[in-house]
């Protein structure tokens, strides 16, 4: 990575450790900001889809293809985004796909036809996949150059940057229009990339090569014999946890697209309340990844993992089959809770079994789940009804409970 070792050489010739160097320290707020505003503008856009699939008249299955589009675009650049830091720096791609989201957010309420909606959603989508694909390999490169397990508070910005973006989405719903909504949050989305961005570009992540070896396990010489044995003996594995970080985050996209319309359509609540419904998922999540490193230090990945698919399957059945609404948004809360740790857990462990290539597998894989799960949705509820749609997500939380518990033996799994 070309980019990448400014900040590597500079810590070689200062005298403060990782977690108190100041370059560090401000790569690590600027990273975090950036997190946030991703969950921001996502949630600010989940909370008005009610709004805009009324405006394009689109029945549950035009919506969930059009909601397709996220997914492909999405998908489709993060095989390609992994190339693109490691030729440009996955500083510089955070903010160029930060850029291009925050514009993009703008379009799907000037969209007249589930065709047209498709077609902005799928800008959103690549937009959308290739920040979190580059936002997440800075991460991981920051963890490293930091030597502390911080990965979750990243995820955790992410998810109280959702909670402020649909709370405010909820407060603005009754009395801003969708399109005026949104571009208020292309201008929070471009005012935040002038401010951090400039942070990130400017003191590039990197890690020395000894500081590397001795924070991770030594790797085999690329082209030795040793690599194909390495692939062979842990590729299925992290295949394993990108199938468990699907199925767990399955549950987080179809929460943030379709949770709010279940409110507002099934159960006839207000715009308001059906932007309250995504905040307590957020609100959950956030809480549960805060709290998520003294979770695993106490109860180790197998039991986080068991327990919060478990809480997940049980907080969406009550979720999506109660009666009444407070009991709903309770279901949505245990669900986001259940699922907050478990794909941060995944990407860490599949990482820690093959470096960098383990993460960007396993993140494929993650947020393919994430991506998948509204258009799921969507093509369901024509069939049997949104509510036992979303019975998928608690299905497939129980799926991965089953499944982390089922390789908790392997790879040292804890």
């Amino acid at each position: 990575m070309p980019t990448l070792n400014k900040i590597g050489t500079a810590l070689g010739r200062s005298h403060h450790t990782p977690a108190t160097d100041p370059a560090l320290r401000r790569l690590r707020i600027a990273l975090t900001v950036f997190f946030a505003v991703d969950g921001f503008l996502f949630a600010g856009w989940v909370v008005r889809i009610p709004a805009i699939k009324a405006q394009v008249g689109a029945s549950a299955g035009q919506l969930g293809l059009a909601l397709l589009g996220v997914s492909a675009g999405a998908v489709a650049t993060m095989v390609l985004t992994g190339r693109l830091c490691r030729r440009f720096g996955s500083d510089r791609v955070t903010v160029a796909t930060a850029v291009v989201l925050s514009l993009s957010i703008a379009l799907p309420p000037r969209t007249h036809s589930a065709l047209a909606l498709g077609l902005v959603l799928l800008v959103f989508g690549v937009s959308y996949g290739g920040l979190n694909v580059a936002m997440n390999s800075a991460a991981v490169e920051l963890v490293a150059a930091l030597r502390r397990p911080v990965m979750s508070s990243f995820h955790a910005a992410y998810s109280l940057g959702g909670l402020i973006g649909a709370g405010l989405g909820g407060l603005l719903a009754p009395h801003l229009s969708a399109a005026t909504h949104l571009l208020v949050l292309t201008a929070v989305g471009l005012l935040t990339v002038c401010l951090a961005g400039p942070v990130l570009l400017s003191h590039p992540i990197g890690v020395p090569r000894e500081r590397v070896a001795a924070t991770e396990p030594a790797a085999p010489v690329p082209g030795s014999a040793a690599v194909p044995d390495r692939v062979r003996r842990t590729g299925p594995l992290v295949a394993v946890f990108g199938l468990i970080a699907a199925c767990t985050s399955y549950g987080e996209g179809a929460l943030a697209e379709w949770g709010p319309l279940h409110i507002q359509q099934d159960l006839h609540g207000g715009p308001g309340i059906a932007a309250a419904g995504y905040a307590a998922v957020a609100a959950a999540m956030t809480l549960g990844r805060l709290s998520g490193t003294a979770l695993l230090e106490r109860l180790g990945q197998t039991r986080v993992l068991v327990l919060g698919g478990l809480t997940a399957a049980a907080g969406m059945l009550l979720g999506a089959l109660a009666p009444v609404i407070p009991l709903v948004i309770l279901g949505f809360a245990l669900t986001g809770l259940g699922l907050a740790n478990s794909f941060p857990t995944t990407i860490a462990r599949a990482g820690a079994l093959t470096g960098p290539s383990g993460v960007a597998a396993a993140s494929t894989l993650g947020y393919g789940g994430m991506l998948l799960g509204p258009p799921s949705i969507g093509f369901l509820t024509d069939a049997v009804g949104l509510p036992i749609a979303l019975t998928t997500v608690s299905g497939l939380a129980a799926v991965a409970a089953a499944i982390a518990y089922a390789v908790r033996n392997t790879g040292r799994q804890g």
